[in-house]
């Protein structure tokens, strides 16, 4: 009993002084002064722009209109009943777009604390074309956001759109898609071929949420549903069990990537359990790498950890994954 009693207060300490140095990150990203964040709305100038006005919104937009496209082209798109619907549709749920611009503030105020050096980003809001591969754009100091994408998973508009693909067309997955997009611009892809390195280069990404939208559920930052993240939790050591057992870890079977790494409805073991699994399970199995490897070298910043290798991450984790009965 005084042992156990011993690991309850060791394990409290622990969390206390977790919580304690999160609190301390917080307060100091509270204090950073950001340039005013100015949300450019190209969506509404666009579909209330009346044809003949569009010269004016090619000069105000410039970079919305490549030479190579004809003016009928995007009259007819201003014009168009189902894009207008589409428009009205955005408009209803992002006419007042201030609480998405605060939240954007909050996640620029975390990337500034991590990369002083980044500049605030100019924002500007668009419909493009149902693009779930395209729904946030990081690049240097522009982020597009396709609001069209975040309509809600049962919207009509996505009628076709097959359900894992739709569950995350939720408007609270607009923050995380953001970081999503900075991480890509900050970590470098996998130089191995190895399952092992996909999995550490999906987890670097994750890790990220967990410093810069630090209030969001690990569900949302995976892009789960709160059944899948159950499902993973309750099913890691199984999962890291048949990842060792089949030695896919150092493996460069490309197929592997599909099964465990990719977009996916679930992920492939082959098993009976695929289809209660969630896809991507590979990225969340990274994650729980990458995290417990940042908790037992507490000396390494996330600048250097994203640039060491998937190996040396992995080696000096001491990952050990739940035990969940």
């Amino acid at each position: 009993m005084k042992t156990i009693s011993r690991l309850l207060i060791v394990c409290l300490a622990v969390s206390l002084y977790s919580c304690e140095k999160k609190s301390e990150v917080e307060k100091k990203v509270a204090e950073i002064q950001l340039q005013p964040l100015k949300v450019e709305r190209f969506d509404k100038a666009f579909f209330e722009t009346k044809p003949a006005d569009l010269p004016r919104l090619k000069r105000q937009f410039p970079s919305f209109f490549p030479p190579n496209v004809s003016d009928a082209q995007y009259i007819e798109k201003m014009t168009h009943p189902q894009w207008r619907e589409l428009y009205n549709e955005v408009e209803k749920k992002y006419g007042d777009f201030s609480a998405q611009t605060h939240e954007i503030e909050e996640v620029l105020k975390h990337i500034k604390f991590y990369y002083p050096k980044t500049r605030t980003p100019k924002v500007t809001t668009m419909i493009y074309e149902v693009d779930y591969n395209t729904k946030v754009i990081y690049a240097d100091s522009i982020v597009l956001i396709s609001l069209e994408m975040y309509l809600g998973r049962d919207h009509r508009f996505y009628e076709g759109i097959d359900k894992y693909i739709r569950q995350n067309f939720e408007p609270k997955q607009m923050m995380p898609d953001l970081v999503s997009a900075f991480a890509k611009t900050k970590v470098p892809p996998p130089t191995e071929k190895t399952l092992l390195a996909h999995m550490i280069y999906g987890g670097k990404e994750l890790y990220m949420k967990d410093l810069l939208i630090p209030d969001y559920t690990d569900a949302d930052k995976m892009g789960y549903t709160e059944e899948q993240l159950k499902w993973s939790q309750a099913n890691e050591a199984m999962i890291w069990s048949y990842f060792i057992e089949e030695s896919y870890l150092y493996s460069t079977d490309i197929k592997l990537l599909s099964r465990f790494i990719n977009l996916a409805p679930f992920s492939k073991f082959y098993l009976e359990i695929d289809n209660e699994s969630p896809g991507r399970i590979g990225n969340w199995i990274g994650w729980q790498i990458v995290r417990s490897f940042m908790k037992n070298n507490p000396d390494v910043t996330l600048q250097k950890m994203l640039m060491m290798d998937a190996t040396e991450i992995f080696n000096k984790s001491k990952y050990k994954p739940s035990q969940n009965e």
